[in-house]
């Protein structure tokens, strides 16, 4: 099993900032106040959460789906 990563680096829409964040281990994170501009970052219609919309990595969950796909 692929080991899973615990950060991702979010980026602001607004004003490109970027920051390394942790991602929560258990459930998805729906929202992200940006620390530069104040933005309320939001996931995009079908990705569960910020991560998935606005960051280097995918959430946790989504990476285990993928390697369990990728594992069949």
């Amino acid at each position: 099993m692929t080991a899973l990563t615990h950060e991702s680096v979010l980026t602001c829409p607004g004003c490109g900032i970027a920051k390394r964040e942790t991602m929560p281990a258990v459930s998805c994170q729906i929202t992200y106040r940006c620390t530069a501009c104040g933005a309320d970052l939001w996931p995009a219609p079908g990705d569960c959460c910020v991560f998935c919309t606005h960051g280097s990595v995918p959430c946790q969950a989504i990476q285990q789906q993928r390697a369990a796909s990728a594992g069949r």
